[in-house]
Order: C-alpha cells, then sequence, then structure tokens
C-alpha cells in the first residue's frame, strides 16, 4: 500500500498511470501471482491517493522487480514527476474469518 500527494495538474496523469487498467497495472500482469489494483482517493484532501496493489505473496511482487527491474524504475521515474510525495504505507495480508 502506498500514499501519494499529487501534483495539482496530474491527477488524470495519475490515475491514468496507477489506476487497474493503468500503466503499472499492465506491468504487473506480466508476472505471475498479481490479483488486481485498486486506487482510493480521499474524500477531504484534493490529490491524496492510497493505492492497493494484490498479490498472491509478497514474493511473488519481488520476483516481478527483479524480472522486469528496468521497465519497473523507468516506470517509477516517469511517474515521479506527477507527485509532490510518495510514501510507502505497509505489506498488509487479508485475513479470513
Amino acid at each position: 500500500m502506498w500514499s501519494f500527494e499529487v501534483k495539482p495538474g496530474s491527477i488524470e496523469a495519475f490515475e491514468r498511470a496507477y489506476g487497474p487498467a493503468g500503466d503499472w497495472a499492465r506491468l504487473f500482469r506480466k508476472a505471475p501471482g498479481y490479483k488486481g489494483t485498486e486506487v482510493l482517493q480521499d474524500v477531504d484532501t484534493a490529490g491524496r491517493y492510497l493505492t492497493i496493489d494484490r498479490w498472491a505473496s509478497r514474493e511473488d511482487f519481488w520476483r516481478l522487480r527483479e524480472a522486469f527491474r528496468a521497465e519497473y524504475m523507468a516506470l517509477d521515474a516517469r511517474c515521479e514527476t506527477l507527485t509532490r510525495s510518495e510514501q510507502f504505507v505497509g505489506d498488509f495480508e487479508t485475513k479470513e474469518s
């Protein structure tokens, strides 16, 4: 899970890049274990977002990072221009009752 503060004027580009059908999701779909992306927009603070990328396991994500390292880093650098801040919130697991 990541938290972002998006620059004014970059919201549409951010949503296209980070959304469920966006650039990140297209990259993630190249790897086994990717289960989808969700983007949450703060209702009180303009430009504030959370992204949730779901994976079968943390290891699946790290394998993607290694297998597509150059593509991952290039996309990260390009998307960095859209935000004022980006903060890793953490890795979370869904608990079944």
